[in-house]
C-alpha cells in the first residue's frame, strides 16, 4: 500500500520536473532562405528563427546556451521578469558569452503571454538570432480558443546589421527607395495647387528634411516565422474554430499593419499582458511588441494574413487555411505613407542647422492655413540663436505670454511657408484621430476596410497588476537625434557619454516621453513593467514595450520592484546602435542583488 502511494505521489510529481526540465540552445552560423535571397545568418540549434521556447508559469527555468560562433554572444529574454544578472545584456547583466563557451541561465517563471527571446550582442540579432517564448498560465485563460500560432514578423534584408550600419552613418537615405518624384509633385499640384505645392516642396527642403523618412531601411523582404512571402507560411484551421494567433514583431527596423481580409480579430493580450477584449479589423505592432488575437474563421476557404510595413516599402504574408496548399488573394500594398508638418510637432532634438533648438511640442497643426493660431506655450527655452533672419516685420501685437499669431514666414530655412495652406496637407481633417499621434500626422493609421484599428487608448488591462498610486516622480525622457550624422540619443546625449538613470527601489516613477524627432521610437525597458498611461486609471495597461510616435508626448508609469542593473532604449536597432539607450541603476533592495552588480563587467563587448 505505501509502495502504491509513493509510485502515485512520484507520478504526480513528473510532470512537474519534467516542466522544470533544462532546455538546451546553440548559437549557430546559418543560412537563411527568404525566397527572394539567400543569406548567411545567426540562427538557434541550426535554423532562424529559433524553436518556440515552452514554459509554464511558477517553474523555475535552467537553459544552457553554447556559444558556436567565433564572437561574443548572449541572449535577452525580452519581457520577462528575472534576476537581472540572468537578463543577458553585456557590459551591463554579464559579461557575455565567450566563442565555444556554455553560459547557463537560470530563472523562476513569474508571468504567462506570448513574448520572445534576441541576441543582445552587436547586430546579430538583425543578422537572425531571435526566437518566440510561449508561457502557460497557472490557472485558466479568461478567453477560449481551439488551437493557436506564433506568428512572429521580422525584416530580414540582404545586408549584414554591421554593413547596414555603416551605410547609415555615410549617408542616412541610402536606404530609402521612396523618394518623392515628379510625378508625385504633379500629382500634388492637382490636389493642392502649383503655389501650395511649391512652397511644401521649399519648406521640407529649407529643414533638410523629406516626407518619405518614414523608414530608415528600405529593400528588407518581410518574414513570418521565416518565410517570406512567396514561401507562404500556413496555418490549418477546422471551420468554426477559434484561433490564437501570438503575433510577435521581432524585425530590426520596421512597424507592420496587420489584418487578415474577411476575419473580425478580437486583441486579447498585449505584451504578454491579458487586456480587456477589442475587436478590431487592423492593428499596428511596433518593434518587439507582441499581440495575441482571438480569430474564428467558419468558411472552408484560405485567409491571407497581410502585414504591411508602415512605411509600405514592404510586407510579409501567411496564410490561414483548411488544408496545406490553399492560398488566399494577397491585396495590394497601399500609397506609401508621408509625414506632414504635424510629425514636426517636437522637433528641438533635432538638429538641422538652422532650426537647432526650436521646440514645436505641443504644435497643433488643425486648419493651420498661415500658422497664426499656432500654439507655442511650450517654447520656453527655445534657442533663438541661429534665427537671426528671421522676419519680424509681422509680429506686432504678438502676445509673448502664449506666443500665440506667430509669423514664422521669415524663419531662416522655411521662406516658403508664408501663406501656406496645410490644411490641404491632411492637417486639419477632422477625421478619427488616435490620440497616440501628432493630430494631422501622416503616419495617422486607418483600416483598409474603413473599420476599426487599434489605438494604444482602446487597451485597458483584464486585471490590474499593482495597486493605483502616485508615482513618487517624474523623469523626462527627450528623444533626440540628427538625422545628417544619423546619430540618436536621449536628453541630448548618446549612451556613451551619459551618466546612468538611478532609481530607488520601492519608488514609483512616471516617465515622460517627448518625441523630438521625425521617426516612430519603440521604447523598452528591461526587468520592469512599463504601466502605459491612457487614461484609464488602474486598468491602464501593463507593457514591455512603448512606441512614441513623432511630436507626441507620452507617459508611462514603473514600479520599481527588480533591483539591479538593467538596460532602458529604444528598440529599433540601428537607433540604440546610435546612441538612444541608457543604463538603469536601481538603487537599494537585497543586499546580495547589490554585490552582484560589482561584478558585472565589459569584457562581453557591447550591449
Amino acid at each position: 500500500m505505501k509502495t502504491r502511494f509513493l509510485t502515485g505521489f512520484l507520478s504526480l510529481l513528473m510532470p512537474a520536473m519534467v516542466l522544470a526540465g533544462e532546455y538546451d540552445l546553440t548559437v549557430d552560423r546559418v543560412k537563411i532562405d527568404t525566397g527572394d535571397f539567400v543569406k548567411e545568418g545567426i540562427g538557434y540549434n541550426g535554423a532562424s528563427p529559433g524553436p518556440v521556447m515552452r514554459f509554464k508559469e511558477g517553474e523555475n527555468v535552467r537553459i544552457n546556451v553554447t556559444n558556436n560562433l567565433d564572437e561574443m554572444t548572449s541572449i535577452h529574454w525580452h519581457g520577462l521578469i528575472l534576476p537581472f544578472d540572468q537578463d543577458g545584456v553585456p557590459g551591463i547583466s554579464f559579461p557575455g558569452i565567450k566563442p565555444g563557451e556554455t553560459f547557463t541561465y537560470e530563472f523562476p517563471i513569474q508571468q504567462a503571454g506570448t513574448y520572445w527571446f534576441h541576441s543582445h550582442s552587436g547586430f546579430q540579432e538583425p543578422d537572425g538570432a531571435y526566437g518566440s517564448i510561449v508561457i502557460e498560465p497557472e490557472g485558466r485563460e479568461p478567453f477560449r480558443y481551439d488551437r493557436e500560432y506564433v506568428v512572429q514578423l521580422t525584416d530580414k534584408h540582404p545586408h549584414s546589421g554591421d554593413r547596414i550600419m555603416r551605410n547609415l552613418k555615410m549617408m542616412t537615405d541610402y536606404y530609402n527607395r521612396d523618394q518623392q518624384t515628379v510625378g508625385e509633385f504633379f500629382s500634388d499640384v492637382s490636389e493642392n495647387g502649383f503655389m501650395n505645392t511649391v512652397r511644401d516642396r521649399m519648406a521640407w527642403g529649407g529643414m533638410r528634411m523629406m516626407k518619405a523618412d518614414v523608414e530608415d531601411v528600405h529593400g528588407f523582404t518581410g518574414l513570418i516565422n521565416g518565410k517570406g512571402p512567396d514561401q507562404n507560411w500556413t496555418g490549418l484551421f477546422e471551420p468554426g474554430e477559434r484561433i490564437r494567433l501570438r503575433f510577435i514583431n521581432s524585425s530590426a527596423m520596421t512597424y507592420f499593419d496587420i489584418r487578415i481580409p474577411g476575419l473580425d480579430m478580437t486583441v486579447v493580450q498585449a505584451d504578454g499582458n491579458n487586456v480587456q477584449p477589442v475587436s478590431v479589423d487592423e492593428f499596428r505592432i511596433g518593434v518587439a511588441e507582441t499581440y495575441d488575437v482571438i480569430v474564428r474563421p467558419k468558411d472552408e476557404q484560405a485567409y491571407t494574413i497581410f502585414a504591411e510595413s508602415m512605411g509600405r516599402s514592404g510586407y510579409a504574408r501567411a496564410t490561414l487555411a483548411p488544408e496545406m496548399g490553399m492560398e488566399g488573394s494577397v491585396p495590394p500594398m497601399r500609397e506609401p505613407a508621408r509625414l506632414t508638418m504635424a510629425d514636426m510637432g517636437g522637433m528641438p532634438g533635432m538638429d538641422h542647422g538652422s532650426m537647432a533648438g526650436m521646440d514645436h511640442g505641443n504644435m497643433d497643426m488643425g486648419d493651420s492655413g498661415d500658422m497664426s493660431g499656432m500654439d507655442h506655450s511650450s517654447m520656453e527655452g527655445m534657442d533663438h540663436s541661429n534665427m537671426d533672419s528671421m522676419d519680424h516685420s509681422n509680429m506686432e501685437g504678438m502676445d509673448h505670454s502664449s506666443m500665440k499669431d506667430m509669423d514664422h514666414s521669415g524663419m531662416s530655412g522655411m521662406s516658403g511657408m508664408s501663406g501656406m495652406d496645410h490644411g490641404s496637407m491632411a492637417m486639419g481633417k477632422e477625421e478619427a484621430n488616435d490620440p497616440f499621434y501628432a493630430k494631422g500626422s501622416g503616419l495617422m493609421p486607418k483600416a483598409a476596410n474603413g473599420g476599426k484599428f487599434l489605438s494604444y487608448a482602446d487597451l485597458k488591462a483584464q486585471d490590474p497588476l499593482y495597486e493605483d498610486r502616485e508615482p513618487t516622480r517624474e523623469i523626462e525622457l527627450r528623444l533626440t537625434g540628427n538625422m545628417e550624422r544619423y546619430t540618436w540619443s536621449i536628453n541630448g546625449v548618446k549612451y556613451e557619454d551619459a551618466d546612468p538613470i538611478r532609481l530607488k527601489y520601492g519608488e514609483r516613477v512616471r516617465f515622460k516621453f517627448v518625441n523630438e524627432t521625425m521617426m516612430t521610437h519603440p521604447m523598452h525597458l528591461h526587468g520592469m513593467w512599463s504601466i502605459l498611461d491612457v487614461g484609464a486609471g488602474q486598468w491602464n495597461p501593463i507593457k514591455h514595450t512603448v512606441s512614441v510616435n513623432p511630436g507626441t508626448t507620452v507617459y508611462m508609469e514603473t514600479e520599481v520592484d527588480e533591483p539591479g542593473q538593467w538596460a532602458f532604449h529604444c528598440h529599433l536597432s540601428y537607433h540604440a546602435a546610435a546612441g538612444m539607450f541608457r543604463k538603469v541603476i536601481v538603487e537599494g533592495g537585497p543586499k546580495s542583488t547589490q554585490s552582484k552588480t560589482d561584478v558585472i563587467s565589459e569584457d562581453g563587448g557591447e550591449a
